[in-house]
């Protein structure tokens, strides 16, 4: 086989078009969605920056039924037209070369103060990206129209006077297929850019018509960061919506150039929602960089030398971390700079030095002077951050000490007093049945199938894990007991405790989670107190279908030949009509007293037993009553009873 020769020939550049086309990740971070999506992104910045400079409020985007997408402004309408000092077509320049724009100078403030679309990539590398691109543009008493397809112009520059009511510039565009793996992008896509746009861009209004839904909707926020922040509390705030705005000048080093910076930032404390969203020059700072260290920095000073200064601490606690903060904050920052120092293309984090250190420490002084003349909201603040901070520290505690209870799937049998298991492995047969005491236990056990039925007894009543802590619920050993046997672990999704989330649903050892008590008063409750517990520490089994209750009968009906188990009322009165002979009839005894063949042909044999599935049809009616008639809505629960109570009495001549 030849070697191939590597030497001075061996060299190649990528030229044109090629240079997105063939690597359209370098340039857009990605070929699939999320590149082409950052495709679109690249036109709409340019359109924003000629808004931001108060050239046209208003911008039309249109995603189209074949998924190609227009963009029109009302700005002063993109330089098209023969360029003298470069010797070449602007049109050229900005949709045919790489690193060629208007925004090389934002310094000196020549053409755009603070710009989005980062010098001159994104409309080249968009229309290289493209299966066809349309550019209509108004301006100096003329139209202008452009035509490409693949990277490649088609017919040069058409050129002719026009009237017109506004300048600006309309591109319609598709995203090639050769270039992306993907390129219909999603109506939420657009829906969450735009509303993004209008939240840092006060006063411009981002109109989206959806053709493809033949929706219309219009996004604007005439009071920017602060009527966002205002809308998200929806009044649940628990101090007044702060605003900062500053500008100033730095550099990043000594021999870096000094640029301009201005940053605003909107923030209240709440306890009902909690956001932390950062934009710079408009564009979204999904990974922070400079202004998240900033902020995180000067909120957890600010806020930790208020409680040293008020002696609120504990003595010996730890310092707050920012964590215990973000539960109940709702920020955002919106920076704008002259120069910016990208991570990468994509924009999703900035790393200037000097942007930090400005933020940082003009946030510190202000808070200082915040909490020093708002006293009543920085003790809010002050108790609710400490409130964080050791509900999570217990919760960690809580945690540590759940992964230890809960660990281990070898041989749970030796650690799980009386739990009984079956023989097979096979987590698609295997049962377990949760029964009422020892004694049914005992019955159950003998009545089984032994191959694939375990039995788990609960001792006495359950904890109600409605109005119970989770120090409390996992003291329990009924509880922790039941856990270990299920195998999947726990749920928790409220805000202070989700680091004890465990759950895995692969876990799980049964196929059938089958509730078993008697028919009775006390049977009742015990099984309304394991499907609380279900409900409230592994709520997916229930929404996978996994948990079952076992009908157990109200009455046995002897005659001479064959004896009838009657499972209601209605049951007993149509069995008695059917029945000729002499019959006895008598309460059902408890799951206890049953002989074995009773309990197989009752309660356990798949033939004949009756399984009540729990779906979870209704999820928000079930919160409800659960909470009205186990949670600690007493008020809720009165009402209920002098409601409702009649209907039940019968269940109080049971017991």
């Amino acid at each position: 086989m030849k070697q191939k020769t590597y030497d001075n020939q061996s060299i190649s550049a990528l030229k044109g078009a090629d240079r997105v086309r063939l690597r359209p990740g370098v340039i857009f971070g990605s070929d699939g969605i999320e590149g082409c999506e950052h495709s679109v992104f690249e036109i709409l910045a340019n359109a924003i920056d000629e808004a931001k400079e108060g050239h046209g409020q208003q911008i039309d985007i249109t995603l189209h039924k074949d998924y190609s997408i227009t963009i029109e402004d009302y700005g002063r309408g993109i330089p098209v037209d023969y360029n003298e000092v470069e010797e070449r077509y602007n049109w050229e320049l900005v949709f045919c070369e790489l690193y060629a724009g208007g925004k090389y100078n934002n310094n000196d403030g020549e053409n755009y103060e603070f710009s989005l679309g980062l010098n001159g990539l994104g409309a080249c590398a968009t229309q290289y990206s493209s299966e066809f691109m349309n550019v209509e543009v108004k301006r100096d008493g003329y139209c202008y129209e452009l035509h490409f397809e693949k990277g490649n112009n088609i017919g040069g520059l058409r050129k002719y006077k026009c009237e017109y009511k506004s300048t600006g510039s309309r591109i319609h565009w598709k995203p090639d297929k050769e270039v992306f793996t993907e390129v219909d992008i999603p109506p939420s896509y657009f829906e969450d850019v735009l509303k993004r746009q209008a939240i840092v861009n006060k006063g411009t209004a981002f109109l989206f018509i959806n053709e493809i839904n033949d929706e219309k909707k219009t996004y604007l926020y005439e009071e920017g960061i602060v009527g966002y922040v205002k809308e998200l509390t929806n009044d649940k705030n628990f101090t007044e919506v702060a605003y900062i705005e500053q500008e100033t000048k730095g550099q990043d080093s000594p021999d870096r150039p000094e640029y301009r910076l201005k940053f605003q930032i909107a923030f209240c404390f709440c306890n009902e929602s909690n956001l932390l969203e950062y934009y710079h020059n408009s564009s979204y700072l999904e990974h922070g960089g400079s202004p998240d260290k900033a902020i995180k920095n000067a909120f957890v000073y600010g806020i930790d030398q208020y409680l040293k200064s008020e002696n609120i601490y504990n003595k010996d606690e730890k310092k707050i971390t920012f964590v215990d903060i973000q539960d109940s904050l709702i920020l955002l920052s919106n920076s704008f700079s002259t120069v910016t120092s990208y991570e990468n293309q994509t924009k999703k984090s900035i790393t200037n030095k000097f942007i930090q250190e400005a933020i940082q420490d003009y946030l510190k002084e202000y808070l200082f002077i915040y909490f020093t003349e708002n006293k009543d909201e920085a003790d809010k603040i002050a108790k609710q951050v400490l409130v964080n901070k050791r509900s999570r520290e217990k919760a960690e505690r809580t945690r540590i000490n759940i992964r230890k209870q809960l660990s281990g799937s070898i041989d749970i049998g030796n650690r799980i007093k009386k739990f009984v298991d079956c023989r097979s492995k096979d987590k698609n047969i295997r049962e377990l049945y949760i029964v009422e005491g020892d004694s049914a236990l005992g019955s159950c056990k003998l009545g089984r199938n032994a191959e694939f039925q375990g039995i788990m007894p609960v001792r006495g009543k359950i904890l109600n894990c409605l109005k119970s802590d989770y120090d409390r619920i996992f003291k329990s050993d009924i509880i922790v007991d039941l856990l270990k046997v299920l195998g999947c672990g726990i749920e928790i999704t409220s805000k202070h405790n989700k680091d004890l989330h465990t759950f895995n649903m692969d876990h799980l050892r049964w196929n059938k989670v089958i509730i078993c008590t008697d028919a009775d008063v006390d049977g009742y409750q015990i099984r309304t107190l394991i499907l609380t517990m279900l409900y409230s520490l592994v709520p997916t089994l229930i929404k996978e279908g996994k948990v079952f209750i076992a009908e157990t009968p109200l009455y046995e009906i002897g005659t001479k030949n064959e004896t009838y188990f009657a499972y209601s009322e209605y049951e007993k009165t149509v069995l008695l009509e059917k029945i000729k002979t002499k019959y006895t009839l008598q309460r059902s005894k408890g799951l206890g007293e049953n002989d074995p063949d009773m309990m197989w042909k009752t309660t356990m044999s798949p033939e004949s037993r009756r399984l009540i599935q729990v779906l979870p049809e209704g999820m928000d009616e079930t919160k409800l009553m659960f909470d009205t008639l186990l949670g600690d809505n007493l008020s809720g629960r009165k009402q209920f009873i002098a409601a409702e109570g009649h209907k039940y009495i019968e269940l109080a001549d049971m017991s």
